[in-house]
């Protein structure tokens, strides 16, 4: 296959399904599918976290860094202060030679 017959592919998939669920915006959801997609941010932020901590040569100190994102995201339910705060804690953690 080319690599344009690859990008073509990639950009219908990626087209089709942002078309798709922005044309469901006037769609009233039931309160189950409500409860079930108010869980998809942190599964899919965890998605992307949680296999890059096992693997790398300071996983310690990622670990450390992941536990105080998560409890900054839990307490104050903002993404960003979770993001900000672990990286800074990441850094503080690496200054101070820990992990």
């Amino acid at each position: 296959m080319t690599p344009f017959l690859t990008m073509l592919g990639m950009w219908a998939v990626t087209w089709a399904s942002r078309y798709l669920g922005l044309s469901l915006g006037g769609l009233k959801l039931p309160p189950f599918w409500l409860a079930f997609l108010r869980f998809v941010p942190i599964s899919v932020f965890a998605a992307l976290v949680v296999p890059d901590l096992a693997s790398a040569p300071d996983a310690v100190r990622r670990a450390l860094a992941a536990v105080l994102a998560g409890l900054l995201m839990w307490r104050t339910r903002q993404l960003a202060v979770g993001i900000l705060g672990g990286f800074g804690g990441y850094w503080v953690l690496r200054w101070l030679g820990i992990g």
